[in-house]
């Protein structure tokens, strides 16, 4: 359940941090008040914060947080990549063009942005993490539950009406 909540409290936190901070209107491809990317993105960072712990990098530690920021810039920018093709494959839509940035490669994949996900990784496991640990453990399975069934609907939902 653990990283079932992540994956929610966080596909919602960055719906509404794109949609309020970024793009200015509801962002996503579901109807629902999440995006899955973004919940899948940092179920991808607590793996390999996980990963990379097991080495016992403990007295190394800049060792482990530059390892983590590389890991997770690959990784992430692999996921945008992947979501960008595949929303422009299913939908016929596009969410975001990277042409415009300097250090492009293709519409989905850009330098400036792969930086923003491994310091945005960093954040997440040494700020963020110590603080929602305290509340991604106290979530009752039902409300889990109840969230996967939303997210089963809204996925349908998208799937037949889109």
């Amino acid at each position: 359940m653990y990283y079932i909540n992540y994956f929610f409290l966080y596909a919602i936190l960055g719906h509404l941090i794109e949609t309020f901070f970024v793009s200015g209107f509801t962002s996503g491809i579901l109807y629902g008040w999440w995006t899955p990317v973004y919940g899948f993105g940092v179920v991808i960072i607590l793996l390999i914060g996980k990963w990379i712990d097991n080495f016992g990098w403990k007295k190394k530690k800049i060792w482990k947080i530059f390892t983590t920021y590389l890991l997770c810039m690959i990784f992430l920018t692999i996921i945008e990549l992947i979501g960008g093709y595949t929303i422009e494959l299913l939908f016929h839509k596009t969410f975001w063009n990277y042409e415009k940035h300097k250090f492009h490669i293709g519409p989905y994949i850009s330098l400036e942005t792969a930086n923003i996900w491994g310091i945005a990784s960093i954040l997440v496991l040494y700020v963020l993490k110590p603080i929602t640990d305290k509340i991604v453990i106290r979530i009752p399975k039902m409300i889990t539950y109840l969230f996967i069934i939303l997210m089963f609907i809204d996925v349908s939902t998208t799937i037949f009406l889109k």
